[in-house]
């Protein structure tokens, strides 16, 4: 199992983006250090507690910082921009990056972006699925471009323009063959859209959100449209986040991943709770679809979706999350706000250098059991 980093981020409102945009870095460089696989990094337009606005520019600031870690929009918003304009700098950054680069996507579900952007009445999903197929097109063919699929919105042409003496009318292909790595983030339970992941060989990345019974509904769709396409479903390529928090001892882990009043985990998921009850997505929180809203509290959040304690305790938690899940390629750590820099530290190490070992050794041990079952 890979580990994996993902921060959307989150913030106090009241922090300086200049100090938090510096912690949230710090966090990057400090995964690429520790062996982290990849690192996640979301963007919202109009959300003062999420302070990055464009996650490839974040990123592109990261290049020359890191050395191994491949860096990853998380996601970009297809919805937001035209694809032409996603395209030509999703390819340029994975020039940049020479390869370290993974193409995370999704619609942009806060409202308040879209209705910024004056797309609030639209289709997002519908915008989301066009912009993807103009994108791929694009990266496809070679100019003159004339991409008119049927039904998109979205016309693309350089041919009244184009002199290839020049190389005008000409975009970037990405550095990577015959494209980067595409990842789209799987919040709602049952997703259909996992389904059309799966046949497009796209992978995806449950969101930390979820409550762990509901992952594996993820699983079996995508599944789904990996046998539809004729492949054989692989769970290397699902990644599963979850909301971590690893301490030197008990005391520590309770303390600042769930007790206190200003302990990051607990702002972070009493503003989840809030954001998703307005956005009535808060389903994802419900033990079953028909549950009382009213079950839906800050403490069960933190009971259910915070991986909590000792070294020995989380790998405890991540191997019953497997067993719940089925097996998964990557579990990825959600980043929290640094309000004590040298516990966020500390946690980011012992889950790379503990708990991850520890993990793996007993899901080597558990394989020949799980082949020798399979062959009775």
């Amino acid at each position: 199992m890979r580990l994996g980093y993902f921060t959307m981020p989150l913030h106090p409102p009241q922090r300086d983006p200049a100090q938090t945009l510096q912690e949230d870095r710090e966090s990057v460089v400090l995964a690429d250090r520790l062996g982290f696989h990849d690192a996640f990094v979301g963007e919202h337009l109009t959300d003062r507690c999420e302070n990055v606005t464009n996650s490839l520019i974040f990123l592109a600031t990261l290049i020359g910082e890191t050395k191994a870690i491949k860096l990853a929009t998380g996601t970009s918003n297809l919805s937001q921009s035209h694809p032409v304009v996603i395209a030509a700098q999703a390819a340029m950054f994975d020039h940049l990056a020479k390869g370290r680069f993974i193409f995370g996507i999704s619609p942009g579900a806060l409202s308040s972006d879209a209705e910024a952007l004056g797309i609030l009445s639209e289709d997002r999903n519908r915008m989301f699925a066009e912009a993807i197929d103009v994108i791929l097109a694009i990266w496809e063919r070679d100019a003159p471009y004339a991409i008119d699929l049927p039904g998109n919105r979205y016309k693309v042409t350089t041919e009244k323009t184009w002199a290839s003496e020049l190389g005008r009318g000409v975009m970037y292909k990405p550095y990577q063959k015959p494209r980067p790595e595409i990842v789209g983030t799987v919040v709602a339970p049952h997703s259909k859209g996992v389904i059309a992941m799966g046949e497009r060989d796209f992978h995806p990345l449950s969101a930390n959100f979820l409550l762990p019974h509901w992952l594996r509904t993820h699983w079996d769709n995508y599944a789904e449209g990996k046998r539809r396409a004729g492949r054989t479903p692989d769970p290397s390529e699902w990644r599963v986040a979850r909301t971590i928090f690893v301490a030197d001892d008990d005391r520590t882990a309770e303390r600042y991943g769930r007790e206190d009043a200003a302990s990051p985990y607990r702002f972070y998921w009493r503003q989840l709770r809030e954001k998703m009850m307005r956005a009535k997505r808060h389903v994802v929180f419900k033990m079953h679809e028909n549950e009382d809203d009213g079950a839906v509290t800050v403490e069960r959040l933190l009971e259910k979706l915070v991986l909590c304690g000792t070294v020995d305790k989380v790998v405890d938690q991540l191997l019953e999350l497997r067993e719940q899940a089925g097996a998964f390629g990557e579990i990825v750590y959600a980043g929290m706000d640094w309000v004590e820099p040298r516990l966020a530290r500390r946690s980011m190490e012992l889950m790379a250098a503990e708990v991850m070992p520890r993990v793996n050794r007993a899901i080597g041990r558990q394989a020949p059991r799980q082949r020798e079952a399979a062959r009775i």
